[in-house]
């Protein structure tokens, strides 16, 4: 797997310098200046050009895998999945594009049609190696997120920003430090990120809770590194500090990538002592920057055990979790590996010892994408009792940095980091709680045919958080029903789709019952399957007297979006009214020009301009009385404002 794919990971923060030849004097083509950006890793410059490529009249498979690719490195996996779909219907398209379309899928939570395209990987590459793992995790992720745990997730936004902020540890003196960008950048910026490089920063835990409050970067000694600082985890006293970060000088270890030589800034550990004011700093004696990366570390409560993460030589796989036990002179001992229990072919990372379980994230065994929380019992090299803690602990996204801060009869309560969709920015804090609800509020529905008003038997239904976060996701029943718990005081959004129609949603209002509730809804699916079918889209709205697409507007079309990509033999008009009010010239071209801005908006998302016919009728074709000179009521002249999409072939 690509090591830039995870922003997180052991590998990841360690630096990459490019030594290639300077760019000629002779101005590049669009596609050329596209490659260099791309091969730069400067996606969000490369996705401008690349947009343009592949909206010209012969745009190559080849754009539309490396817009694809892009957005899956920039972890905007609803665009990622829109563009590999496109790609990997053309006839010329690479084999990998497939697996790194099964890996969106997952990103997206669709783990049906992700397990379909790495079936179609092997069958076309020849090459079944993690095929079973991954088709295997596939299953197991479907199966939970349709029966979650009663885990709560909270992301804490206090400290989170549009930026990256994880590894959250709680100190002995009832505060937490983790690691983040800050907003504003002093100095230099990370060439990959384009943010300034990670520092640690210290928050509040308000008494009795988990919430967390007043983050402030620390002024100390540690946070005056050249490059990422962190994540960092302490002893029990909070006067011994662990510290990773990556490496500053000169002296690195040098590799090819994408044909270029490139130096590696790997990351090392640092271990810091309180002495009065200040710290003094010492090398963890295991570091080697010419050779491997070593950080995530994790101290046992008695202190006699450092756990952390390496890709040193002589583990199972790409990182793995090692350990070093406290000598009688108070040095570490020689790195041990935690064993084939804990770690895999894959990647092993950041560990949290916390008694005789050890919790850590892995790519390398059965879940539900990107990296995975798992637990095992035991110490040191001899641990049992592997298992992954599911959804909604884990995500379709990286999980990890995991940590109980709280563990009684009233629950279970603690921190994890995740990039899941719905966050606030890239890698977030989460808070959990795990306490079962005394009073239970269930949502209940059915999925219908708009047209026919017959049950759509197994429709696919997803339920989400207000920031479309994923808080389950199921198959209908053959009559149609679904069903899904709630929590009280929250708002969620629920949503059904199924091939051959458009997707319907409705939102639930938070509620406080004093007594188990039922709520019950109904989702009505607009068919998409008989040439000349029409359906309005629903609030699509402007400004007055303007034409581009509104937030609001935007969300509509990403649902006509998803249509669009799900049925790819759909060709569609989309069309926009205006109501009687002004001339009929200017009405017609006003519309003429939202339907084309609709249109555009479509394209940029990646669908065809071919499948795609915009249309303004002003107010010719008027749905009520409401014609020039007619008076009306302002619901009556709304009705006639609408956008409006027509089946043309199927």
């Amino acid at each position: 797997m690509n090591k830039r794919y995870y922003t997180t990971g052991l590998l990841s923060i360690a630096l990459l310098f490019s030594l290639g030849d300077a760019v000629g004097q002779e101005q590049p083509s669009l596609r050329k200046r596209a490659e260099q950006q791309y091969e730069r890793y400067e996606y969000a410059h490369a996705i401008d050009l690349y947009s343009k490529l592949a909206d010209s009249k012969k745009p190559r498979t080849a754009d539309f895998e490396r817009l694809a690719s892009s957005y899956m490195y920039l972890k905007n996996y609803e665009l990622a999945e829109n563009w590999y779909a496109r790609a990997v219907q053309a006839k010329d398209h690479e084999a990998i594009s497939l697996w790194h379309y099964a890996e969106v899928l997952k990103q997206n939570g669709k783990y049906a049609e992700a397990k379909e395209q790495y079936k179609k990987y092997a069958a076309q590459s020849g090459n079944s190696a993690g095929i079973e793992l991954a088709i295997a995790g596939c299953d197991s992720a479907q199966l939970w997120m349709a029966n979650p745990t009663s885990h709560r997730i909270v992301n804490e936004k206090e400290v989170n920003t549009s930026l990256n902020e994880f590894g959250l540890f709680p100190t002995s003196s009832g505060a937490a430090v983790y690691a983040g960008e800050p907003l504003t950048v002093f100095g230099k910026r990370s060439g990959m990120t384009g943010q300034a490089y990670l520092k640690i920063y210290s928050t509040e835990r308000l008494s009795q809770e988990v919430s967390l409050t007043k983050p402030v970067m620390m002024l100390d000694v540690f946070n005056e590194s050249a490059y990422h600082v962190g994540p960092i985890s302490t002893n029990m006293a909070g006067d011994v500090l662990y510290i990773t970060r990556t490496y500053p000088g000169s002296d690195t270890e040098t590799h090819k990538e994408l044909g270029h030589r490139a130096k590696r800034h790997n990351l090392e550990l640092k271990i810091y002592t309180r002495q009065g004011d200040s710290w003094a700093e010492e090398d963890f004696a295991y570091n080697n920057v010419k050779e491997y990366s070593l950080g995530h570390a994790s101290l046992s409560l008695d202190g006699q055990t450092l756990y952390y993460a390496s890709n040193m030589p002589g583990g199972y796989g790409g990182v793995d979790i090692w350990y070093s036990e406290l000598q009688a002179d108070g040095s570490w001992g020689a790195p041990q590996n935690a064993g084939s229990e804990v770690n895999s072919a894959g990647d092993e990372m950041f560990p949290t010892i916390l008694g005789e379980e050890l919790y850590y994230s892995s790519n390398g065994f059965a879940g539900m994408g990107g990296l995975d929380i798992f637990c095992a019992y035991g110490a040191k090299s001899s641990f049992s009792g592997r298992h992954n803690l599911q959804f909604p602990i884990n995500s379709a996204g990286d999980d990890f940095s995991y940590y109980v801060s709280e563990d009684n009869e009233e629950g279970i309560y603690g921190y994890l980091s995740s990039n899941r969709v719905g966050g606030v920015g890239g890698d977030d804090i989460y808070s959990f709680g795990f306490v079962k609800p005394k009073i239970q509020i269930r949502l209940e529905g059915l999925v219908y045919d708009k047209k026919t008003g017959d049950l759509i038997p197994g429709a696919g239904v997803t339920l989400y958080t207000a920031e479309r976060q994923i808080v389950s996701r199921k198959v209908g029943g053959a009559d149609g029903s679904f069903g899904f718990d709630l929590n009280k005081d929250t708002y969620y959004r629920v949503l059904a789709n199924k091939e051959g129609y458009h997707a319907d949603s409705v939102s639930i209002a938070g509620v406080n019952p004093l007594r188990d509730t039922v709520i019950q809804v109904a989702l009505y699916l607009e068919p998409v399957f008989t040439v000349g079918d029409k359906f309005v889209l629903e609030n699509i709205y402007y400004d007055f007297d303007k034409h581009n697409i509104r937030k609001d507007a935007a969300v509509i079309l990403d649902e006509l979006v998803r249509t669009m990509r799900d049925n790819p033999t759909l060709r569609i008009e989309l069309s926009s009214h205006t109501d009687s009010r002004g001339s009929d010239s200017y009405n017609m071209k006003l519309s003429q020009r939202r339907a084309d801005s609709a249109v555009e908006y479509l394209i940029s998302r990646g669908i065809a301009r071919d499948r795609l016919v915009a249309k303004g009728y002003g107010e010719s074709r008027l749905v009520n009385k409401c014609s020039n000179g007619v008076a009306c009521t302002i619901a009556e002249h709304q009705a006639n404002r609408r956008t409006e999409v027509e089946v043309l072939e199927y």
